[in-house]
């Protein structure tokens, strides 16, 4: 009685794939292309992250400086008088779009100024004006509005809008998104490219194996899904290869990124120079959300990619078949 065919064992390698795409080069040059991808992403998320912290922070203030302070103004009525920085303070409460209007501390002053005039700043020669730090409440108030009734009720007063600056800062950001996308592009073609020249090499290395598998009956569509599967493990493994060799580099830009983001750096710094846990801590309390959300899907990207371009090539490849 004759025996029945045998099957081939599960891992049964009948066009040498092992051999035709080597399990080396192709996830290394992945990975390299999803390094480059990942810091795409973060420069495009950080960009993001930078606007909405302009636009909740410097966009929602404005800056109000009353020269002469201290020069008492006469109150209508019969109440005390007031400086001319408590008129200032008035008025901006009473505005409509005002949150909030504090005049800087004496102390504050020098700190602004130290950086420019050093310790000297602590007590200048000359008399420096009054600065309010206004805090805004919805679309803020009319600028133009509030500096007419500062400049009737505290001659002299001037009211400096952040709203300029954030704008350019804002079309700034937005320019380095789209610089950011573009490499994700380039980056994308070159992972593509990369994949079909080695699965194009693949096949021109097992032609023989691969005319006689394919005489004998294999479908094209069997050979395409056999190189397509070996091709979406290989650009996987580069893509979670460059994915993980990113975070550290992530990490480290975060940890340089972390002062422009927090609301206290000067009282920060200290402290994360000491504790290496809490430095780690708000560095990945600094990276968006979306790139938590972006790495994982390097390697998923990766697969696919590998997938697509391997079916696609290794089809195109047989159709020139004899």
């Amino acid at each position: 009685m004759a025996k029945p065919p045998s099957r081939p064992p599960a891992r049964f390698d009948a066009l040498g794939l092992r051999r035709a795409l080597g399990d080396r080069m192709l996830p290394l040059l992945v990975a390299a292309m999803a390094f480059l991808a990942a810091l795409a992403l973060a420069g495009s998320a950080g960009a993001a992250a930078l606007v909405r912290h302009w636009q909740e922070g410097a966009a929602a203030a404005l800056t109000v400086q009353v020269p002469d302070p201290t020069t008492p103004l006469p109150q209508s009525g019969d109440g005390p008088e007031a400086t001319r920085v408590d008129r200032a303070l008035q008025v901006l409460r009473a505005s409509p779009g005002v949150a909030g209007a504090r005049a800087l501390s004496a102390a504050e002053l020098a700190d602004l100024l130290r950086p420019w005039l050093g310790d000297a700043g602590a007590s200048p020669a000359l008399p420096l004006p009054a600065v309010v730090q206004v805090h805004l409440s919805g679309l803020g108030p009319d600028v133009q509005a509030l500096q007419a009734r500062l400049q009737v009720a505290v001659p002299g007063t001037l009211v400096e809008s952040h709203g300029t600056w954030v704008q350019r800062l804002a079309v700034l950001a937005e320019s380095l998104q789209v610089c950011a996308w573009l490499v994700l592009v380039v980056v994308v073609a070159v992972a593509t490219a990369v994949i079909a020249v080695a699965t194009r090499a693949g096949l021109s290395a097992r032609r023989d194996s691969i005319e006689i598998v394919h005489g004998l009956g294999a479908t094209d569509g069997y050979i395409a899904a056999r190189f397509a599967r070996r091709a979406t493990w290989l650009a996987g493994l580069g893509g979670l290869l460059g994915a993980l060799a990113a975070i550290p580099v992530l990490l480290a830009l975060a940890s340089l990124a972390a002062p422009f983001v927090s609301a206290a750096p000067q009282e920060a710094a200290p402290t994360l120079a000491g504790d290496p846990v809490r430095l780690l801590a708000d560095s990945l309390d600094t990276l968006p959300a979306e790139l938590w959300l972006g790495l994982p899907a390097l390697p998923v990207a990766a697969a696919l990619i590998g997938l697509l371009t391997a079916q696609a090539t290794v089809r195109r490849w047989l159709k020139r078949l004899p």
